[in-house]
């Protein structure tokens, strides 16, 4: 059984943790920076560089003692290499180099975006490949298949902002607070969703991709107009989305042979209603549902861990000289679609 140090530091959350490759979780050690962008309502990526510098080898030293481990008992180490802010990416990368120099252990270049991919299977054993899923995080929302690690086939991708984007715009319009989609949330449980007519962008299109802008755009002449309670908007904000979700996977659903199982992942995969939508749907078409807990929807050092651990058992290993990178689609073949802003 392997044993993987994993680092993340892709946006605002640093964090280490250290899982074997039975799934067994021995630490997690995490430190949120909601506190230093609060202020300016949203992610400032030189302050979270920053801070990930501040954070990242005191929780290191946190995980390997909370593990009881040394660095040398660990088979090797893995850390995000992107995509992500290349500030914070590339302090997670140089740490998790140093400490394999350091060690002699290998490193493993994680892409973020297959960390959530595969975060899943760690709590779900019985999940197999190939599954359906939905990735909907702050910078992406795609509908992937998942073949095998590190083989991904993306069927649909948003053409420009991502669904975690929407969700913390609006909570800046709406003045909720930061994190936003929490908020929004929170708020939207205390709303009427009939009450503010939103659009559902891209809703009936003949194409399968996701569409926000918009959406988000209609909340701000929403809130402007001064007519709607704060929480109706919010709530229907939130309906706006959940339609336009069950609407674009539906239209891929009805032109594939779906998997036999349909998965979420990413950090609005914590958004309680979308999940019960998403549950709903798989059920309706005969799929099981497969849903990370909450913890794990958000960025972690445990889904890197475990994302290196899979790649680790297929002998999947990188040189000290891997280059961070800003962007890393999963699926580098697939078609370009159409928008200045797609997020590959």
């Amino acid at each position: 059984m392997a044993i993987i140090l994993g680092l993340e530091s892709s946006c605002d959350e640093t964090a280490a943790a250290i899982v074997r490759s039975d799934r067994t979780i021995l630490s997690h050690a995490l430190a949120g920076q909601e506190d230093h962008h609060r202020a300016f309502g949203g992610v400032v990526p030189e302050i979270a560089a920053r801070a990930h510098v501040e954070l990242m080898t005191p929780l290191v030293e946190a995980a390997l003692a909370d593990a009881g481990l040394k660095l040398d008992d660990v088979d090797a180490i893995a850390a995000t290499a992107g995509p992500g802010l290349i500030g914070g990416v590339m302090v997670g990368l140089v740490t998790a180099k140093a400490l394999a120099m350091a060690s002699g252990k290998p490193l493993i270049a994680v892409n973020h975006l297959e960390g959530h991919a595969l975060s899943p299977r760690l709590i779900d054993p019985d999940l197999a490949f190939p599954y359906l899923l939905l990735l909907v995080s702050g910078g992406h929302c795609q509908l992937l298949r998942v073949n095998n690690v590190g083989d991904y086939t993306r069927l649909a991708t948003t053409i420009d902002d991502a669904v975690g984007e929407a969700f913390d715009k609006t909570a800046k319009i709406l003045e909720l607070g930061f994190p936003g989609g929490p908020a929004v949330e929170r708020a939207a449980a205390l709303g009427n969703a009939r009450n503010v007519p939103l659009p559902r962008p891209l809703k009936g299109a003949d194409e399968p991709h996701f569409s926000f802008a918009g959406l988000k755009s209609a909340v701000l002449r929403a809130h402007e107009t001064g007519q709607y309670k704060i929480e109706d908007i919010a709530a229907s904000f939130q309906q706006a989305v959940i339609d336009c979700l069950y609407d674009r996977i539906t239209y891929t659903l009805d032109r594939i042979d779906p998997p036999a199982a349909l998965v979420v992942a990413g950090g609005v995969a914590a958004n309680l209603p979308i999940r019960d939508m998403l549950e709903t749907l798989a059920g309706n078409r005969g799929m099981r549902f497969v849903a990370p807990p909450l913890w794990l929807c958000t960025d972690n050092g445990v889904m890197i861990a475990w994302a290196g651990a899979e790649r680790f058992a297929m002998g999947l290993t990188d040189g000290l000289d891997f280059v961070a990178r800003p962007r890393w689609p999963l699926d580098p073949e697939a078609a370009p679609a159409r928008g200045a802003g797609v997020k590959a």
